[in-house]
């Protein structure tokens, strides 16, 4: 049977078939078994080469220096740039450093979801394969870049299996994971590897093995599109069986691309046994591996060094910034010695995009996607009474949180109407995903509508007893640092207490509530209200929650293993444009009657 052209490029994969470079004059053929001998016999003298792996990761569908949320180039604090016409430059500019049949290409993974452009192309026009329908920019862009591999981050499966699969057949590249399994047979669903040769003239052939891993929290984050699908068992497991094999392909070289941090922290407590930043466990445990590209954290680690525990030897990782703000550059050189060619040295830093041009050709090639998803999301949808931003609602009652979890509520009240629920009272949790989200008096547009939801999260219910609430508000609490009644207040330094996100720090509706930020985490909440009345600990509510959270994402108490009596399969981004499209008008003014707010001493931290 003819193999089609996902097939072709898996198996080319994952039987670790040499796959010769691509130099400046064209393909270079790989070394023959003769010639590579010959070349041994002939070269009795230590004999050094050096080679690059170039690496990204977070890319979350930014093709180009743009910001689909304000309708402008993309900018921040630090005047960063970020997408892969950038990275470009900077890929182009290291390959003529060193060399471009020298010179790998990898990232480790979360590609396709993260911008209104990657989300275009999954929901508005989603693309359906390699032969037919509109084809996806990342792909477009990475194949021209000539990506070699890349790793599957978790939010590859926010769209589900199918559009993954479609994103695979559409890459000149294998999507590596060699710790997503099929849940019955434990069989690889993707590429565990891949092996390069890399030509060495009056040499043998360098082989270099990349493994690629993907995070064990897929099973929780996105368990509504992968369980009784696929399995993903820890990273540190699956290496321990891959890293040999490609040692016994006779690989030169191993490196790893990892979604995965460098921690060993996890988010989603004991729900598996599996760490979700596991990379530098990975160096540390797994002998055989040379470099680490590291991914999933949003953080820039030019260089980290970690000693193996077995053998003694380091390992360096590197993980550069999201969204191509940055490019890895790992340098590995080798020496041939004693019949084969053995790493003497790597060392690792990262290239900055804001210091280079847009690669005009990489931005050609997706300018009619972009152009096509900057028109569907300056459509106006309504118009708001008064202006609302996002800018201190991780520490005030804000009316932008207010409308979010307004729209949660008022979706589950609907969908529970006339079923035996219909008479509990329904609570929301709502998180400020974006400190810069905001909404205009007068016209709305798709995009700012679209910026108060940047994650593909869908809308659970589940029951949960007064109790529950309390403790569920404890743990969400958690978030401020605790300050002395008589301490003085920096704003700047009040929230994300022991590097908690933002999107893990939840705001209810339906209740009242103090936080004392002057009291230890666990006993903050106090005036706990609900109708005017404390709470009830034995009273049942319904609580309108996102999918991540009620799969365990940020490990809250209790929702996980809660009753669920609804769910919904459609974005709550979308459900937030619906609600502003059949009202057509956004009043704050009528946003419910609950608060909250901070206190220390029981007295209001701010008027």
């Amino acid at each position: 049977m003819p193999l089609n052209r996902r097939d072709f490029i898996n198996r080319s994969a994952a039987t670790g078939a040499g796959v010769a470079l691509a130099g400046t004059a064209g393909a270079v053929a790989a070394a023959g078994p003769a010639q590579a001998a010959e070349a041994d016999h002939g070269h009795r003298h230590p004999k050094t080469f050096s080679l690059r792996v170039l690496g990204t990761t977070d890319l979350h569908g930014h093709a180009l220096n743009w910001d689909y949320f304000t309708n402008a180039e993309y900018d921040d604090a630090t005047h960063n740039d970020v997408g892969l016409a950038k990275v470009a430059t900077l890929v182009a500019q290291a390959r003529a450093e060193k060399g471009h049949d020298r010179t790998l290409l990898i990232d480790a993974g979360d590609i396709i979801q993260g911008t209104q452009l990657s989300y275009y192309y999954a929901r508005v026009e989603p693309i359906t394969g390699a032969r037919c329908g509109p084809r996806h920019p990342m792909a477009l862009a990475m194949n021209h870049m000539k990506y070699d591999a890349a790793a599957l981050g978790n939010h590859e499966f926010n769209y589900g299996i199918p559009l993954l699969r479609a994103f695979q057949d559409q890459c000149d590249f294998p999507l590596l994971a060699a710790n997503a399994v099929d849940a019955k047979t434990l069989k690889p669903a993707f590429p565990p590897y891949l092996v390069k040769r890399i030509c060495v003239e009056d040499g043998p052939d360098i082989k270099v093995g990349i493994l690629g891993l993907t995070n064990p929290g897929i099973a929780i984050w996105d368990k509504a599109n992968v369980q009784g699908k696929m399995a993903f068992p820890g990273l540190v497991e699956q290496a321990k069986i891959y890293v040999p094999k490609l040692r016994a392909l006779g690989c030169d070289v191993v490196v790893c691309t990892d979604h995965s941090g460098l921690d060993g922290s996890t988010s989603y407590g004991d729900a598996l046994p599996y760490p979700e930043n596991a990379s530098s466990l990975v160096a540390q445990q797994v002998p055989g591996i040379d470099a680490i590209l590291v991914g999933h954290t949003h953080v820039e680690r030019p260089q980290t060094l970690v000693t193996n525990t077995e053998t003694g030897k380091t390992v360096v990782l590197s993980e550069p910034l999201m969204w191509g703000m940055r490019l890895s550059v790992f340098d590995i050189d080798l020496e041939f010695a004693h019949g084969r060619w053995q790493v003497t040295s790597v060392t690792a830093e990262v290239r900055n995009a804001n210091t280079v041009d847009e690669d005009p050709v990489v931005a050609k090639l997706v300018r009619d996607e972009h152009d096509k998803v900057v028109t569907y999301v300056n459509q106006v949808i309504g118009t708001c009474a008064q202006a609302m931003s996002a800018k201190e609602s991780t520490y005030k009652d804000a009316p932008i949180i207010d409308f979010i979890n307004l729209v949660q509520a008022d979706t589950v009240k609907a969908a529970l109407a006339g079923t035996s629920y219909a008479s509990l009272p329904v609570l929301s949790e709502a998180s400020c995903f974006s400190r810069a989200a905001a909404i205009p008096a007068g016209q709305v547009s798709l995009r700012d509508v679209a910026g108060l939801y940047i994650y593909e999260n869908t809308l659970d219910a589940k029951i949960l007893t007064g109790a529950q609430i309390k403790d569920y508000l404890e743990w969400s609490a958690r978030y401020y640092v605790q300050t002395a009644p008589d301490a003085p207040v920096d704003v700047t330094k009040l929230t994300n207490a022991n590097n908690t996100p933002d999107y893990s720090y939840d705001i209810l509706s339906g209740v009242s509530y103090e936080i004392d930020i002057a009291q230890p985490a666990g006993s903050r909440i106090s005036k706990l209200t609900f109708g005017g009345a404390p709470i009830d600990p034995a009273a049942q509510f319904v609580l309108a929650v996102n999918n991540y959270r009620s799969s365990g994402g940020s490990n809250y108490p209790h929702v996980a293993a809660a009753t669920s009596v609804w769910s919904s399969s459609d974005e709550i981004r979308n459900t937030i444009i619906a609600w502003v499209k059949a009202h057509g008008t956004i009043d704050p003014a009528a946003f419910g009657g609950d608060s909250w707010l901070l206190t220390r001493g029981g007295v209001p931290l701010f008027g």
